[in-house]
């Protein structure tokens, strides 16, 4: 069975949820239509001609890529002009094209994170290099028969509710009576319509992040015996967790800014990288922004990092961090080229598990626009 435009579309939020951009990037539907079953799916870091005919060769009608094609108001569609050309063969072919950006940059387990695990940086402690989205908490109280208390408890904390800091599977519980009376229409899972009843039941409080809470909220109802279900959500003055561009944190063991850069190259598989600072100097921590991040480089040094991997680093801001004396170390923007193999297997992953025939498969062609020589 193929997969629904929008279930392909719902795949890729849960990775990198839209609330996640930073404000007034291009993101979401750019181009065609969602509303069409998926036979596949190509995922590429740019939407070029070259990719736009890859997708027709390979019989794709949806392309997920991190970069947009459309990055203001158009006031005309000239199909003589290279973009007029590319929007022209999209349509034709009747390929929709989806954009995640920085969302996918911010997203935990996406693009940051998966440089950084390559550059070597520990999940410990690893944080973000500048806070782009913090999660708003709320408050769950729901009224459940005490036999099924921890039936609902282990559905709503495997669906994300209940961490407090450091701490999960957090909550509150107390013992009370609930009362209520089946109307005629009622199927009540307790008690007969017409009789008003008396019910042991648990108030549970607990925590839920607003990026789950609709996850939560769905896994409550499914877990719960009740009809209809007695609960609330109450917004909350807490701060939950940060959501940031780039990473920032120690290396898994320390080593030189050259074996740094040595290991960068290889890990991105890049022809070069250019680097800033004393080869031999020692290096335990670092930061890492993919894309175009060298305005971050005070940043990185204020958060304790020795060198900075990111991409696009100009002449002068380059003498910059030289002279405030931290390395840095650029791979180039095609560097991201890694979300391509990563976001297929994701796509892939959750298609399988919803027995869907849709395929997905990662661009093959080179969008890298410099050559070296």
């Amino acid at each position: 069975m193929l997969a629904h435009g929008q279930t392909v579309v719902q795949l890729m939020e849960r990775l990198a949820p839209k609330h996640y951009a930073v404000e007034g990037d291009k993101i979401g539907l750019q181009l065609g239509t969602l509303q069409k079953e998926i036979r596949k799916v190509l995922v590429a870091l740019d939407v070029t001609e070259e990719v736009v005919d890859e997708a027709i060769s390979v019989g794709a009608n949806l392309i997920v890529a991190h970069h947009a094609i459309i990055y203001r108001p158009i006031a005309k569609l000239d199909t003589s002009t290279p973009a007029g050309r590319l929007y022209e063969k999209l349509i034709k072919n009747d390929i929709a094209v989806y954009i995640s950006h920085t969302n996918l940059d911010v997203a935990e387990d996406g693009m940051n994170d998966w440089m950084a695990d390559l550059i070597g940086i520990d999940t410990e402690g690893r944080l973000p290099l500048d806070e782009v989205h913090t999660d708003k908490l709320y408050k769950l109280v729901v009224f459940v028969p005490k036999d099924y208390r921890d039936r609902v408890l282990e559905a709503v904390w495997q669906a994300g509710a209940g961490g407090i800091g450091n701490y999960s599977h957090c909550s509150f519980n107390l013992e009370g009576t609930g009362t209520f009376r089946p109307l005629e229409g009622a199927d009540p899972f307790i008690g007969s319509t017409g009789k008003l009843e008396q019910v042991e039941e648990v108030r549970i409080e607990t925590i839920v992040p607003y990026s789950v809470h609709r996850a939560v909220i769905q896994a409550m109802l499914k877990a719960h015996p009740y009809e209809e279900v007695a609960y609330d959500l109450y917004p909350l003055e807490l701060k939950g967790r940060s959501f940031g561009l780039g990473r920032v944190g120690k290396l898994s063991a320390p080593t030189t800014l050259g074996e740094l850069a040595d290991k960068v190259k290889k890990a991105f598989d890049v022809p070069f990288v250019r680097v800033v600072g004393d080869l031999q100097r020692s290096v335990s921590k670092a930061a890492v922004l993919g894309g175009s991040g060298a305005k971050y480089f005070r940043q990185a040094q204020f958060y304790g990092a020795d060198v900075l991997v990111t991409g696009d680093i100009d002449y002068h801001t380059a003498h910059d961090a030289l002279a405030a004396g931290i390395a840095l170390i650029d791979p180039g923007h095609y560097a991201e080229k890694i979300m391509k193999a990563k976001v297929a297997d994701w796509l892939a992953r959750g298609l399988a598990e919803r027995k869907s025939s849709t395929e997905v498969v990662a661009s093959a062609v080179d969008t890298e626009p410099f050559r070296f020589v």
